[in-house]
């Protein structure tokens, strides 16, 4: 029998997301698909009659424009919300900037499928040399952490999952065991790691996830918080499936 209930949506399509840039810690703006994907999730929400004690997202802006999306249109613009560098995206270093075709035909989809997909083979490192260094590094929103020593310059899924389950566990759990009702605004990554954990998933099912932008999923968990209920999309199947469909299309070369 279900005792907790928790909604996670990842961010409205991006602006570098439509031009198939990897983004990372860039702080990217939603794109107008992105802000109508937005405003579909709130209403979505708003439909099932749900409500929040609390929300967190990340550092980014494209998450927090749809978390605020969303809030507004289910009437809870002020609700307590955490932000956290610890549910950003994973960091994709020195790739930061680059189109993912482009890359896929300069290095070959299968290096890039590497980068994209393997477990913990993280991108080449960022170095000043990219145009974004000074952007993402000097950003004043980190200022109060990650500290210099935590900085990523690059990240592999393992080595996300390795700062956001800690937040996950410390943080939004006992929230939830409190009987908050929650949601977690945040990235393709950051939530991969948070699924499966939940969900127990090897490594390499993982890799195969592709969670669409902008539309919420709902986890049901017992009290031992294994999941009653896994990923319940809030849509209509067709347009879940063509979302994840055009994500994993991302790597591959034109």
């Amino acid at each position: 029998m279900a005792q907790y209930k928790i909604i996670m949506v990842r961010h409205g399509e991006s602006e570098w997301n439509q031009k198939n840039l990897f983004c990372g810690w860039y702080d990217a703006n939603l794109s107008e698909k992105g802000v109508e994907e937005a405003l579909a999730a709130g209403k979505a929400l708003k439909e099932a009659g749900i409500q929040f004690d609390l929300a967190f997202t990340s550092e980014l802006t494209r998450a927090q424009k749809t978390l605020g999306s969303i809030l507004e249109q289910i009437g809870q613009k002020d609700l307590p919300t955490t932000k956290t560098w610890r549910l950003n995206e994973r960091h994709y270093g020195g790739l930061t900037g680059l189109n993912k075709a482009e890359t896929a035909a300069k290095y070959g989809e299968a290096q890039v499928q590497i980068w994209r997909r393997s477990f913990d083979v993280p991108p080449p490192a960022m170095d000043e040399s990219n145009a974004y260094y000074k952007a993402i590094v000097e950003d004043p929103r980190y200022a109060n952490g990650p500290s210099k020593e935590e900085f990523p310059m690059f990240e592999s899924l393992k080595l996300t999952i390795g700062r956001t389950l800690p937040f996950w566990n410390d943080t939004i759990v006992p929230e939830m065991k409190a009987g908050k009702k929650i949601i977690i605004a945040a990235h393709g990554n950051s939530l991969r790691g948070i699924v499966k954990h939940l969900d127990n998933m090897s490594d390499e099912a993982i890799m195969g996830l592709n969670l669409p932008t902008g539309i919420p999923f709902v986890y049901e968990l017992d009290a031992d918080l294994k999941p009653v209920v896994s990923m319940k999309f809030l849509g209509d199947e067709e347009t879940v499936k063509k979302a994840m469909e055009a994500v994993a299309a991302q790597g591959k070369a034109k």
